[in-house]
């Protein structure tokens, strides 16, 4: 399961928080880290947060920078940040805006990780060291995906925002699942045997006191169970050529959370940024055949009241498109 919630105010920084839960483990996700974007976390959900997922270093998407670091430098297990190239080296100006008299007590460890076009180049950063050397943690060939955990894989998207930008496309493993009419079907009551048979079991399995062979079974009882995705894309040229190439890559996808900086009536202002508005971003997730489309990061030039037309103008082109909860009196 990914649950995935919008962080921030309409009109102000945003972020997207991301649990993938498999049930026997999390990974947790932040996707850019604006201002204030962490104040309705807990601080534990934050301080237990393993990556921090950056689409560039704009100030709108690391403002809250401070706020994360705070709880996450000297965690137990290792922080992974991951951005557009240039990422460590201006992380680890931010890591030098501290007095680190205490140091040598610390046993953080933060992994930073620039992502290119075909490789990732990783760095690391010890608390104990005050985080001032960027050590080579290694370079590594990527097709896309770029992080695989347990939970999660994570694609990256190379995105036009006056240089690199990054969207990302989470995506949890397919799974196999009990399908609850075949077991009803056969009669055959729940027990240690069905985990049995999860966990790959092979041979007689006995069920409730009878033998049955393990294929027949899984064969009649298992089924595949596609799981849940979500794409992230902010801050980014739209264009024809753009949709064109992105669009392939969306499919499949659940739910794409994507910004909205401008109404339609900004077209030319948006392309001057290089930003989008919000019938391009409805017009790709129409494209893509999208099931749902989540808008985000609004344009500060807009009232309140212009809000419901923009959301209007969105779902003429893909009805499927909506606010997160609460944005909208």
């Amino acid at each position: 399961m990914l649950r995935a919630r919008v962080l921030g105010r309409p009109a102000e920084d945003n972020a997207l928080w991301v649990v993938a839960d498999s049930g026997q483990g999390q990974t947790r996700l932040l996707l850019d880290c604006g201002a204030r974007v962490l104040d309705t976390l807990p601080f534990a959900e934050v301080q237990a947060t393993d990556h921090l997922l950056l689409s560039h270093l704009h100030m709108d998407h690391v403002g809250g920078f401070d706020d994360f670091f705070r709880a996450t430098f000297d965690r137990a297990a290792p922080t992974h940040a991951w951005g557009p190239p240039g990422t460590a080296r201006i992380l680890g100006h931010r890591f030098q805006g501290y007095w680190w008299n205490h140091a040598p007590d610390l046993r953080g460890q933060w992994f930073v990780h620039d992502v290119h076009d075909a490789h990732v180049q990783s760095f690391r950063f010890e608390a104990q060291e005050a985080f001032a050397v960027a050590h080579d943690a290694g370079r590594r060939p990527h097709d896309g995906t770029i992080l695989t955990t347990p939970h999660v894989s994570v694609q990256a998207v190379p995105l036009e925002h006056h240089g690199r930008s990054l969207g990302f496309i989470l995506r949890e493993e397919s799974r196999e699942r009990v399908n609850p009419a075949a077991l009803a079907g056969l009669a055959l009551r729940p027990g240690p045997w069905l985990a049995a048979l999860k966990g790959g079991a092979t041979g007689d399995i006995d069920v409730n006191g009878q033998v049955h062979h393990a294929d027949t079974l899984r064969a009649a009882l298992m089924e595949r169970e596609t799981g849940e995705s979500l794409a992230y894309l902010t801050d980014f040229l739209l264009d024809a050529a753009q949709q064109a190439r992105l669009a392939p890559l969306l499919r499949g996808v659940q739910t794409l959370y994507a910004e909205a900086q401008y109404a339609p009536e900004d077209h030319a202002l948006a392309t001057r940024h290089q930003h989008t508005t919000v019938t391009q971003v409805a017009a790709l997730a129409h494209a893509a055949g999208l099931p749902a489309l989540t808008l985000l990061h609004l344009s500060r030039r807009y009232r309140p009241e212009q809000w419901p037309a923009m959301l209007s103008a969105a779902q003429a082109i893909h009805p499927a498109t909506r606010f997160p909860d609460g944005w909208l009196a």
